[in-house]
């Protein structure tokens, strides 16, 4: 019907090969009078037979940038996919309203003033003529928004300088989020930890000025106790220095980013309490500095996790898996089930899926099977590795019922399996962020800097449980 209104001039460029419907590939096209709007844009969604959820939300995420390049403040669209494309208009609407809220995202808070392109679009208008697809279209655009403010509370949070995200100042980035939609906060300080005995947190804490703090979040959408209540834990390392095990100086910036897991599930717990699914859930995020002070442990040294396991700290640089140590240990006699723990936990899980996807490590195959397939519909990748028991020599001390590192060999591996003696049978899966917490380079609905990976997952997950259970 545009291409008609405009003459066929869409068609005309079709046949030159000038538009080739590849996906991103975008094209201005001035209507010179002929219909109401100024412009069109005519947006490509790639080969139909590969259209799903994840193009139309990368290519909304570009459009949305195009836009705001130039200076276009409202825009109109079809509900991509809805149609041919075969997508129900529910998950293409989501998809639309993530992408584009994902898209425009940029981190600005430290910046004196706005460039030249502006926030970019005020109003996006999705058109569809069948009344009966509009209550679904407008669930799927709430649910979008819920999902994709999240997605940026955590990346907002990841952003942050780690003199402006201090352990203290994040669980209170956290009470604020619990406040806007009704969750229960608390938060437990150094002595607390010192008498529930979380010598995890403590141990790597002792190096920092800064005071530890232990997050606590819960959501009740079950009143009645019907189903159990799900755990979510994520790694709060709000600066990784490496402590007496230093980091090389070059890249160390960037380990402010080492709190995504703890940032993920703050986010996630706020989009759920929005979204309201009849589920309880309990959130736990060790938040800590790790620094290498005159009080700050040191390789050799040994400490006592929350279940009584001792530890054999052999690099102080693994600190990731000693905080989740208590957490996991708190999670399982509380009895929390299932239980997802995300962190930015180790650099070889780069090396094994790059910046594609994260490692999930699990010793129950549902519920594995359950985060890989929340994370395809939320377009984040994963991949599962291994859990067997031979990896578990990989942290036996001489000195100590576990050492905390594996060795050069199955890395992320050997990290995963120290988390599995704390949780151990309550079902459980752990997601190694390292390599995707992050990006480079803007892509789709990813940008520079933190992705809110896997924010969306986690509550895909969260729902999805829920409304089978």
């Amino acid at each position: 019907a545009v291409d008609k209104a405009l003459g066929g001039v869409i068609g005309e460029l079709m046949r030159d090969g000038e538009m080739k419907g590849k996906r991103g590939e975008l094209t201005l096209i001035h209507t010179q009078g002929k219909m109401p709007s100024k412009r069109v844009v005519v947006a490509g969604l790639g080969k139909q037979e590969r259209l799903d959820t994840d193009a139309v939300r990368s290519v909304s995420a570009e459009i949305a940038r195009f836009l705001r390049r130039r200076g276009i403040k409202k825009a109109a669209s079809v509900v991509h996919g809805a149609g041919a494309g075969g997508l129900a208009p529910d998950d293409s609407a989501q998809a639309i309203a993530e992408g584009a809220l994902l898209g425009l995202y940029r981190f600005r808070a430290h910046l004196s003033k706005e460039d030249d392109n502006g926030k970019g679009p005020e109003e996006l208008l999705l058109l569809e003529r069948e009344a009966e697809r509009l209550p679904a279209i407008e669930r799927g655009i709430e649910r979008g928004r819920i999902v994709a403010e999240a997605a940026a509370l955590a990346r907002d949070l990841v952003n942050e300088p780690s003199n402006y995200m201090t352990p203290t100042i994040l669980a209170e980035r956290a009470r604020q989020a619990a406040e806007s939609c009704g969750l229960e906060f608390n938060v437990l300080e150094r002595e607390h930890m010192e008498a529930l005995g979380m010598g995890g947190v403590l141990g790597v804490a002792k190096g920092s000025h800064q005071p530890p703090k232990f997050i606590i979040l819960g959501y009740k959408g079950d009143p009645w106790g019907i189903r159990s209540t799900l755990g979510l834990v994520g790694k709060g390392i709000t600066f990784d220095s490496g402590g007496v095990s230093l980091k090389p100086a070059e890249g160390m910036q960037a380990m402010k980013t080492d709190m995504a897991g703890g940032a993920a599930v703050i986010a996630a717990m706020q989009a759920i309490a929005r979204l309201k699914p009849v589920i309880n859930v309990l959130a736990f995020v060790p938040a800590t500095e790790n620094m290498p002070g005159g009080g700050a442990q040191k390789p050799g040294d040994l400490l006592v996790a929350m279940n009584g396991k001792t530890v054999e700290v052999e690099n102080t640089d693994a600190e990731g898996r000693l905080i989740l140590a208590d957490a996991l240990s708190w999670a399982h006699r509380l009895g929390l089930r299932p239980v997802i723990d995300v962190a930015t936990l180790t650099g070889a899980i780069s090396v094994t899926l790059g910046k594609v996807a994260a490692g999930v490590f699990a010793n129950d195959q549902e519920v594995a099977d359950r985060i890989v397939a929340a994370g395809k519909h939320a377009g984040e990748k994963m991949w599962q590795l291994p859990l067997w028991e031979e990896y578990k020599e990989l942290n036996k001390s001489t000195v100590a019922d576990l050492k905390n590192t594996g060795g050069r060999l199955a890395g992320s591996i050997a990290a995963a399996q120290f988390l599995h003696e704390f949780i151990e049978e309550t079902p459980w899966a752990h997601l190694d962020i390292a390599g995707v917490a992050t990006t480079e380079s803007e892509k789709g609905w990813e940008p520079r800097g933190a992705t809110g990976q896997p924010v969306r997952s986690l509550v895909n997950f969260v729902l999805d449980y829920a409304e089978q259970r």
